[in-house]
């Protein structure tokens, strides 16, 4: 029995190379094909099969193989294509990082001490970190609540989804939003299938509000980059970046906070 904590990696390239050929673009397979794959390579499966692809998905690299029939520029991704249906797909290499030469703003820390000290992972502690110190409302000069986190549901032609944490807002005039946040810690990078779910659901589910896609990433542990997101021409672009360092209010540069100007 395989049990190399990359023995998932077998499965995506027989999964793949089963129905590659050259020139190919898309790839579409089913949930099934996982367990028929794992049977093939004998394979132990967890209880979610949606973990098998979900690190490949977000996280990490596909298996050398794969990548080497990209074509230079492009990349495969792992995409929902309905439910229980999964696609690779060939796009442009996209991924959004954070900017070297941006200023930070200092911003008073007020994330509390205990929810420091028992946050599970990078992705829940940067959640935290960005509600209780109101960062979407200051990034996007609204007035803004958590509606809910982790919030699992279906978009048509893509099937489940997840969205690290939806957020409802409202401006000066009495415009409301609905912001989508997606929460990157570690290594992990914001490219287009999350942004693309998440925008996605916002046209499905709630139609007539305007939708101000989110990202926030951690550059360290006090820097969190916040950016706003957009889908053009099957390509993430950035209509915004922010980088918030999180400081104790006594730290406080007051001469920068009296003469700052945008």
């Amino acid at each position: 029995m395989a049990k190399s904590p990359n023995r998932y990696g077998a499965l995506i390239e027989k999964i793949f190379f089963d129905r590659y050929s050259d020139g190919a673009t898309e790839l579409e397979f089913a949930r099934t094909d996982i367990e028929d794959a794992a049977e093939v390579l004998d394979i132990k499966l967890p209880k979610n099969l949606g973990d098998v692809l979900y690190s490949f998905r977000f996280r990490a690299a596909l298996p050398g193989r794969i990548v080497e029939t990209q074509p230079e520029g492009m990349e495969w991704v792992i995409e929902l294509a309905g439910r229980a249906v999964y696609k690779f797909r060939l796009v442009k290499i996209n991924r959004v990082l954070p900017r070297e030469d941006l200023v930070t703003i200092d911003i008073p820390d007020s994330t509390p001490e205990l929810i420091r000290a028992y946050a599970l992972d990078d992705e829940q502690a940067l959640l935290a970190i960005v509600r209780y110190n109101r960062l979407i409302d200051t990034f996007l000069s609204l007035t803004t609540y958590s509606l809910q986190n982790h919030l699992r549901t279906t978009v048509k032609g893509v099937g489940q989804i997840e969205i690290d944490e939806l957020y409802v807002g409202l401006d000066k005039r009495g415009c409301h939003y609905v912001i989508p946040v997606q929460a990157k810690g570690g290594k992990d990078q914001i490219g287009i299938v999350q942004t693309s779910q998440d925008i996605r659901f916002v046209e499905e589910k709630f139609p007539g509000m305007r939708c101000r896609a989110i990202a926030a990433q951690f550059m360290d542990a006090h820097i969190v980059a916040l950016f706003e997101l957009t889908l053009q021409d099957d390509e993430i672009k950035v209509v915004e970046e922010r980088h918030y360092r999180l400081v104790p209010a006594k730290k406080l540069n007051h001469d920068a906070i009296r003469d700052y100007r945008d």
